[in-house]
């Protein structure tokens, strides 16, 4: 018996295939269409629908009518431009109300405040600088809702004894003017929460009468003439931040511990040769900025990395001496020097502060600017 050899139609099982195929795909495309069409599918895409309106804080009278929900998308495209719309337009009305309550000035072209400022007692903040303006007005003092006194850069050389009827002011600012002291009467803000005294030059000290703001937080008198911390800054309980860099600082006082909320000490640019194993009982203290160059004795336990305290020591180029005629020039480079520092110090803070750990000292660039 000879071999048997099967011959197929390949042209008729390629087209049982694709029949095969195309009845699979039309019953997928008619459960599809079930789907659809059931009412466990509406209602899941109702819900849905549902969900999106709420986060969008679309009201139920919006999306649902006679007991049925609209699924029209339209609802979710107007209704949100709408309520953007609307939230703009309160922003909007929000910033012009707060604006109201807020003075502006600035420009070397003002020399005093205008008349109409008189006027406008309901204020709550001030804010003038860089401008040539030397005096404060005394009516001040009716501006009883005075919140933010914001004055630096200007040309002020003495605040008026009527600051101390402004009982609800929290924020005092004359930075980089012209100040050589303070009124007691500052002492009478008990509502105080920062001070920026900084960049006078001619600061030697503070009444002790502002030992009552127990409110403050911040107290900044960089860029002075002081010889000691001032006794009424050991008296602020709450103080937080104390910078008192670039003054005349030779030692600290033993008891400086008192200040048991401080959380931020800046020290540097001044004449320390040694710092007090008080600093060591600080508990909240997490930040302490020095300049190493003259110092001797420091307590070992302010530089051991098992304490929560960044000690920071700053060493210093030597700067030298710019021979000048012209003594205000002197004094104006020195505080552009000094606004400049700062800027730099706060930038370098912030950057500190996002630290895990510090280095055991920083080399600071002295930088040179030629006009």
């Amino acid at each position: 018996m000879g071999h048997q050899v099967i011959i197929f139609d390949f042209s008729l099982i390629r087209g049982l295939w694709e029949t095969r195929v195309k009845k699979n795909k039309e019953r997928q495309r008619k459960e599809k269409e079930r789907l659809e069409k059931s009412s466990l599918e509406k209602i899941k895409q109702e819900w849905n629908f549902i969900l999106e309106c709420r986060k969008k804080g679309i009201p139920q009278s919006k999306y649902l009518k006679n007991g049925f929900v609209d699924t029209d998308e339209k609802i979710l495209d107007t209704y949100g431009k709408t309520q953007l719309q609307k939230r703009h337009a309160l922003s909007r009305e929000a910033n012009k109300k707060r604006n109201k309550f807020i003075f502006q000035l600035s420009g070397e072209q003002w020399m005093e405040f205008p008349d109409s400022l008189k006027e406008q007692i309901y204020l709550k903040e001030w804010h003038v600088y860089n401008t040539l303006i030397q005096t404060i007005p005394a009516y001040i003092a009716l501006f009883q809702d005075l919140r933010v006194l914001e004055l630096s850069k200007n040309q002020i050389n003495y605040l008026p004894v009527e600051i101390g009827c402004l009982k609800n002011l929290k924020v005092l600012n004359v930075s980089f003017n012209n100040l050589k002291s303070v009124p007691p009467e500052l002492g009478d803000c008990e509502s105080l929460e920062k001070l920026d005294l900084s960049g006078n030059m001619e600061i030697t000290e503070l009444p002790f009468e502002l030992s009552n703001l127990k409110q403050v937080t911040v107290v900044d008198v960089s860029a002075n003439k002081f010889h000691s911390i001032p006794i009424c800054v050991l008296r602020m309980s709450n103080l937080q931040w104390l910078d008192i860099s670039s003054n005349n600082l030779k030692d600290l006082p033993e008891d400086i511990d008192r200040l048991d909320q401080l959380q931020t000490l800046l020290l540097q640019k001044n004449k320390l040769t040694y710092l007090p194993r008080a600093l060591v009982n600080m508990p909240k203290l997490s930040l302490l900025v020095v300049s190493g160059d003259d110092l001797v004795e420091i307590p070992t336990a302010v530089c051991e990395s098992t304490t929560g305290l960044k000690f920071i020591s700053l060493k210093d180029s030597p700067v030298e001496t710019i021979v000048c005629e012209d003594t205000e020039e002197i004094i104006e480079s020195e505080r552009e020097r000094e606004q400049f520092e700062k800027e730099f110090m706060k930038a370098y803070i912030e950057d500190l502060k996002e630290r895990d750990s510090t280095p055991s000292y920083t080399t600071k660039v002295l930088l040179s600017l030629q006009l």
